[in-house]
């Protein structure tokens, strides 16, 4: 129902647009726009849940908020000090724009944000809920993050050969968001791993695009080569390299101490 209704919107934007950008911007925004009411619709026909978007975790109360804050800024400053300590090492240097530099982090916030959101909703939103119908816990959070890290690489099959170092990588990332689900607020009396909220997930997935947008938009990164593509990520992306799985197996570990009641 959601391609059907995309894309007679879609394929005139796709023809038609002049600035790729702008183009994948808006088709994408519409495609979210459409997911968001359609998904309303699925909640009171198909599994009789009249406030869905708040059963996925998607609540404006002050637990999540607070969540969603300490996320942004833990992803952010976790990534940078990543960035940071391979400087320190001198595995890489960093040139900031300094003119744009304000500018970038504006712009790299609401990205991140948008981001953080959509993939949020409908990966630990929409699908994980779905998957918890009809499956554990366990099976549940892994197929998510799966199918999550499958997501990334619907490309050409020389680039997905390319680029194949990061899928572990983006599969704990998923488990982490999973997880993040499930950690409660210390001024939170009680949450459950269903009806968990989103705000920690949007805020540590907005706050790792918000740091990379930070350091690859906002200046030059150059490697030193003192140490090979596979420690420092490939392509300059940090889930392609070991140091990037160490920085979040760490995050992984302190997230799954936080939530609670997990059972694998």
């Amino acid at each position: 129902m959601l391609l059907g209704l995309w894309l007679p919107l879609a394929v005139p934007i796709y023809l038609f647009g002049d600035d790729p950008n702008t183009v994948n911007i808006i088709t994408l925004l519409l495609l979210y726009v459409e997911f968001i009411v359609l998904v309303r619709f699925w909640g009171k026909w198909i599994d009789h849940q009249p406030k869905l978007l708040q059963h996925y975790g998607l609540r404006l109360n002050p637990e999540n908020t607070w969540l969603l804050i300490a996320g942004l800024s833990w992803g952010c400053l976790s990534l940078l000090s990543l960035f940071a300590l391979e400087a320190q090492l001198g595995w890489l240097a960093w040139y900031p724009d300094v003119t744009q530099f304000p500018q970038v982090i504006l712009e790299g916030l609401a990205i991140a944000l948008g981001i953080g959101f959509a993939e949020e909703l409908f990966f630990r939103g929409w699908l994980l809920d779905e998957l918890q119908r009809d499956y554990s816990y366990g099976i549940a959070a892994w197929v998510c993050s799966i199918i999550y890290a499958i997501a990334h690489f619907i490309k050409p099959l020389a680039e997905i050969l390319r680029t194949w170092p990061q899928f572990p990588g983006l599969i704990l990332l998923g488990l982490i968001f999973v997880w993040a689900k499930s950690v409660i607020s210390p001024r939170s009396k009680k949450t459950t791993i269903t009806q968990g909220n989103l705000g920690l997930p949007i805020g540590l997935h907005s706050g790792l695009v918000w740091g990379y947008y930070i350091i690859s938009v906002g200046g030059k990164i150059q490697y030193s080569g003192r140490v090979p593509d596979w420690v420092v990520g490939i392509d300059q992306n940090p889930l392609a390299g070991l140091m990037g799985l160490v920085f979040l197996s760490a995050i992984a570990t302190i997230i799954r101490k936080l939530a609670i009641a997990i059972k694998f």
